[in-house]
């Protein structure tokens, strides 16, 4: 679980390291934890799939593996909410687990410090048996030893996973929270997903080190990389569906059903990257008949009638429709009819230049003083719609007739 109030063992201003031994500032990094640190459990968990994403693409740009660690420890620590990280490099001839980057800790400790690789340390242990390692009680442990590193730095509660590159063991990737409380089994599917981001970005920079011809190489490993998000999101997305089935309140399954809705947008996104792997572009046209497929299924009250005129956008964009066609269906879905359902309409194509996106409904329309203004204020769908309206450079309009209908055009 995120921590309930981030607790940094220095003043405001002290320095500490980054994975390449370069200076970050502790009151920088602790504010940008208080900045991810406001929202709900759910909005920690859909957090967690974002910053996961984003490193996934940005690990596979990558052409230097200390900014790429580097990166990976701050995503790390925003990622659960944590003051401290740390990746861990194992040296087979010294028998130990380096420091190779972290977040939060003071000036000397990356890339001088190390830890016995022996299993009677967590990490150790982790890397020896491939296990994970969650100790949520530090101060009372009785299995694992706790380096002196942690215990002078104030740490009660750490995480630790195995990176792997190349069929073999690299290292450990490693949160520490010096706060109360626990972390879960979803946080360890968070960590172990973003570990082994690393180890496929450990396995692109040696082959590069090792052919002068990568691309076909690059091309495999983004497509074993979105492969592998899209997995993952799917898996997600149907925890939160099973969630959603056994909730006692009403307001509780929606909102676990929208996230559900909302991680597998993402998931066909990732898909779509994997198919396309080695093209700067999606189909747009493809992506919106997968996701009205899977929308289909999941919102068995209605009829999602989909049509859509080819074209192409950038893997950022198509995100982004993806998402907000998602949020469109499931608005209309949820406000147009009863529980005896009726007929969606979505259908994409091309005016003047520009794409159009209608959603549209056969149901009790729009109320009389209804804005998209006004309902953003309240519902964190019609927020949503609009931020991702705006992301794709597009305005948004409405029409009220037989039902309701939504133009976005980009």
């Amino acid at each position: 679980m995120p921590d309930n109030k981030i607790e940094l063992e220095t003043d405001g201003h002290e320095v500490v390291e980054g994975a390449a031994g370069r200076g970050i500032s502790q009151k920088s990094f602790s504010q940008a934890v208080t900045d991810v640190g406001a929202g709900s459990m759910l909005g920690y968990r859909l957090e967690q799939q974002a910053v996961l994403s984003n490193f996934g693409m940005e690990a596979l740009k990558s052409s230097s593996v200390p900014s790429l660690l580097d990166r990976a420890a701050e995503t790390a620590a925003l990622g659960m909410r944590a003051s401290l990280s740390k990746i861990l490099e194992f040296r087979k001839t010294e028998n130990d687990l380096l420091i190779r980057a972290g977040v939060g800790w003071r000036a000397g400790v990356v890339g001088v410090v190390s830890f016995g690789a022996d299993v009677e340390s967590p990490a150790g242990y982790a890397f020896h048996t491939g296990s994970p390692v969650i100790s949520n009680h530090l101060e009372g442990e009785q299995q694992f030893r706790t380096p002196q590193l942690m215990i002078d730095h104030g740490v009660r509660r750490a995480i630790n996973v195995l990176i792997t590159y190349g069929g073999g063991r690299w290292g450990i990737l490693e949160v520490d929270s010096s706060s109360a409380g626990e972390f879960e089994a979803a946080d360890l599917a968070f960590l172990q997903g973003l570990a082994n981001f690393i180890g496929v970005a450990l396995d692109r920079q040696v082959a590069e080190d090792r052919l002068s011809a990568a691309l076909e190489y690059q091309k495999i490993l983004v497509q074993e990389a979105s492969h592998r998000v899209k997995n993952s999101l799917t898996i997600l997305s149907g925890l939160l569906r099973m969630k959603a089935r056994s909730s006692t309140t009403v307001e509780a399954a929606e909102a676990l059903g929208s996230a559900s809705d909302r991680v597998i947008a993402v998931a066909h996104t990732h898909d779509r990257l994997w198919r396309d792997a080695g093209s700067e572009m999606i189909d747009l046209a493809a992506l919106l008949t997968e996701v009205c497929g899977t929308l289909a299924q999941q919102l068995d009250h209605v009829d999602i009638r989909a049509s859509a005129e080819p074209s192409e956008v950038s893997p950022d964009q198509a995100a982004s429709f993806a998402l907000l066609l998602t949020e469109l269906v499931t608005n209309a879905a949820k406000h147009a009819y009863s529980a005896e359902g009726g007929v969606i309409h979505v259908r994409l194509t091309r005016r003047d230049g520009k794409r159009v996106l209608e959603v549209s409904d056969e149901g009790v329309g729009f109320a009389p003083d209804f804005s998209i203004a006004r309902s953003g204020q309240a519902s964190l769908g019609m927020r949503l719609i609009q931020t991702l309206t705006q992301s794709l450079g597009g305005t948004i309009e409405i029409a009220s007739g037989s039902g309701a209908a939504f133009f976005v055009r980009f």
